[in-house]
């Protein structure tokens, strides 16, 4: 006959209730005998529910398993966030998604320190909403945050480290999309005049990075580039007027053409380094990043630009372009969408030939419309009128 347990942790405040308590989520034992065989051990999971059953079809088939069927040694939380970045390092994904996995497994190490939890197997659904409560991303950053986490918890189920995947089963947060803010003309102009007015806090570099960050934010808004993008664009990238943008998964190249001025301001701009506009190569990326980001912070407080960020000019590169008449389709291959529904989600308001279409199907309703039309004949009788008396 088998008996399960609570196996209580040091910290657990109910140590002294005995292993008969079960409200805690401390790990759940397994003591009997099944088989002539006398056995003591760790059922891997916190769920009672779930060592019942485990229990009873251990005592159906008369046995437990044998080391072939089951992980002999179960898998820390400590091998499995590294075999996932090994894994994600030589799937080649980009160093700015490989440095957000870093944060969360950071996090995620620091939670089972501090929680007692050792295996991977012992992360269950409850504790992973314990865990979740400890971030203090928001919105948008907390629905990416958890699609790391599903991605890691699939790759350990996908590995037969877990029996099951508990990130599944997290609830998506509320999401509250930030609205598509575009620049005015108005504020386009006291943006670039501010760029006159800037200097930084050596003043013989003043004048070389007011032109430097006028050149980048031109390049911003005339190109969609993201500001990491641009920071570290290549000189090598710009031919002409036209630059490189990526290369489209059908393996064609995408390019941007630059107007005139843009172009100049580039050339005209003093030199960072050979090989980049904007960097002078040393330093990691994400450092020139943040520097040039500060900066372009500093002339939007000197043009009094309230709620000002780099992505506002991406987000005016297509607005200005779909308010022109371009196809939402033209503009997500520009902005290097990885489908066109993206583009919709942040765009579809800004789109011309939506909003003529839904004017016309107006029109045509109220044409039809009884009430509608008797008003309009009684409005073109009285203008009828009015112009015979005159």
């Amino acid at each position: 006959m088998l008996t399960i347990y609570r196996r209580h942790r040091k910290q657990c405040p109910h140590r002294a209730e005995g292993r008969a308590y079960r409200r805690c989520r401390c790990p759940i034992w397994v003591d009997g005998v099944i088989g002539n065989e006398e056995i003591r051990q760790s059922l891997r999971t916190r769920d009672w529910q779930r060592a019942q059953q485990i229990v009873r079809d251990w005592e159906a088939e008369g046995r437990r398993p044998g080391r072939g069927e089951e992980e002999s040694e179960p898998v820390s939380i400590a091998a499995a966030c590294e075999a996932f970045m090994s894994d994600a390092e030589a799937r080649g994904l980009r160093p700015a998604t490989l440095k957000k996995y870093r944060v969360l497994f950071d996090q995620l190490r620091d939670f089972a320190r501090q929680g007692g939890y050792r295996y991977l197997y012992e992360l269950d659904l409850p504790a992973l909403r314990r865990f979740r409560q400890t971030w203090r991303d928001r919105s948008v950053s907390a629905a990416k945050k958890l699609e790391r986490l599903r991605a890691f918890f699939r790759f350990a189920f996908e590995s037969r480290w877990i029996a099951e995947n508990p990130a599944l089963l997290l609830r998506n947060p509320k999401v509250s999309q930030r609205p598509t803010e575009p620049f005015s003309e108005e504020e386009m102009v006291r943006i670039l005049a501010a760029c006159e007015q800037y200097s930084d806090e050596h003043a013989r570099r003043g004048l070389p990075n007011s032109k430097r960050v006028r050149a980048l934010i031109l390049l911003l808004r005339y190109s969609g580039l993201r500001i990491g993008d641009a920071a570290a664009c290549e000189r090598k990238r710009l031919n002409g007027d036209r630059l490189f943008l990526y290369t489209h998964k059908t393996g064609v190249p995408v390019y941007c053409k630059l107007p005139r001025f843009v172009v100049e301001a580039l050339e005209e701009m003093p030199r960072c380094s050979e090989r980049y506009f904007f960097w002078s190569g040393a330093g990691s990326r994400d450092n020139n990043t943040e520097t040039w980001r500060r900066r372009i912070k500093r002339v939007f407080e000197l043009a009094g630009i309230e709620g000002g960020h780099p992505h506002r000019f991406r987000d005016t590169f297509a607005v200005e372009l779909l308010l022109a008449g371009v196809p939402m389709e033209r503009v997500s291959v520009l902005l290097g969408h990885s489908s066109i529904r993206v583009t919709e989600r942040h765009y579809a308001p800004w789109v011309r030939s939506r909003q003529e279409q839904l004017e016309a199907d107006l029109e045509r309703a109220w044409a039809r419309d009884p009430v509608a039309v008797l008003f309009t004949k009684g409005t073109r009788e009285v203008h009828g009128r009015e112009e015979r008396q005159n």
